[in-house]
């Protein structure tokens, strides 16, 4: 395993790599300088389960929110730096526990020193990024286009640029829209490196597509014991993602915790609005501090039978279910009230 072998880095009091456990991120898509709009988002990304949030700082004005931001806030704070080092000095100087910058369009190895001086002196780890879609031309036109190559060779190069200032707290992220081309540049990656990785499939897309894209890129990354963090980056709302990567890591058995909600397909037998009382439960279980299995059946045939398997379950019949704890039968419940009887016994659970 990978990243049980990695060097540890401590981002605001929380260590990844070297076997811990693997953290969710997500990026705030506010202005970084309405302070207001910003923390109200982390905040309900926290209550999500995000563990570190990144912003974007493109000026002055957002460098300086971070400083009110970081107070207000409870989890690690990243700066998401671009083309003016100033910036990721700002941001260390306001209080950011971490640094994303790309130090080939940071302005030249002496304005990367002055950042990695600068995050010396407040032992602040330094992720350095590298995508696809800003790969050197020289090493496109080495590769003969954008390739896991190319990518690597690219990090590994601004990786040294760093440690040549004598300055090894670094995570490493590699991100491709292209999801096999980024599982293979990871397992280069991982073979000629041992600082943390930060996985992602960048630009994955919509709600739909991207959460597909990142469940099997994702999983074929982190089964093979790669990967300290990760994102699921979406085209939507940040709080759709850390729930997407919750489910991604407690799938892999990376991660424990949380209510699993399982339900079948629905088919011609089914007698009950199962789609709409499934997407019903998910929603009601998202409240619950429980590790558990909800089963959500639509009809007799296989329905008994996974609802026994779970913790609790529904077994829908005509306008009906038959309510399961435990294996066993609690009662018969009209269809209109199932909802609130599984309420109930989650309640009852909770006591």
């Amino acid at each position: 395993m990978h990243r049980e072998h990695t060097s540890v880095v401590e981002i605001g009091g929380k260590k990844i790599g070297g076997g811990n456990p693997v953290l969710i991120q997500s990026m705030t898509n506010t202005k970084t300088e309405d302070v207001q709009a910003t923390v109200s988002q982390i905040l309900k990304l926290e209550q999500a389960g995000c563990e570190i949030i990144r912003c974007t700082v493109p000026d002055a004005a957002a460098a300086a929110a971070m400083k009110e931001i970081k107070r207000q806030i409870h989890i690690p704070l990243v700066a998401d730096i671009h083309f003016d080092y100033h910036l990721a000095i700002a941001a260390m100087e306001n209080g950011a526990d971490k640094i994303r910058i790309n130090p080939g369009n940071i302005g030249g190895p002496d304005k990367v020193r002055a950042v990695v001086e600068a995050a010396k002196e407040r032992n602040i780890p330094i992720r350095v990024g590298v995508n696809g879609g800003s790969l050197e031309r020289q090493l496109v036109q080495k590769y003969g286009g954008v390739t896991a190559e190319g990518i690597v060779e690219s990090a590994l190069d601004k990786v040294r640029m760093i440690e040549e200032s004598d300055y090894r707290n670094l995570v490493i992220s590699i991100k491709s829209s292209d999801v096999l081309m980024c599982v293979k540049a990871h397992e280069m990656l991982a073979e000629r490196t041992e600082y943390p990785l930060h996985v992602g499939i960048t630009e994955a897309g919509t709600v739909q597509s991207g959460n597909i894209k990142s469940a099997i890129g994702l999983g074929l990354i982190l089964h093979q014991g790669i990967g300290d963090t990760i994102r699921v980056s979406l085209t939507g709302d940040p709080v759709e993602e850390v729930r997407s990567a919750k489910l991604i890591l407690r799938t892999l058995g990376l991660r424990k915790g949380g209510i699993e909600v399982v339900s079948c397909p629905t088919c011609g037998r089914t007698k009950i609005d199962l789609i709409g009382l499934a997407t019903k439960v998910e929603k009601l279980v998202e409240d619950y501090p429980l590790e558990m299995k909800v089963a959500v059946m639509g009809c007799g045939v296989n329905g008994p039978g996974e609802a026994r398997e779970a913790d609790l379950g529904v077994a829908g019949g005509d306008g009906e279910g038959l309510l399961f704890k435990k294996g066993e039968i609690i009662r018969k419940v009209p269809e209109d009230r199932l909802l609130e009887a599984l309420k109930s016994e989650l309640d009852n659970w909770m006591a």
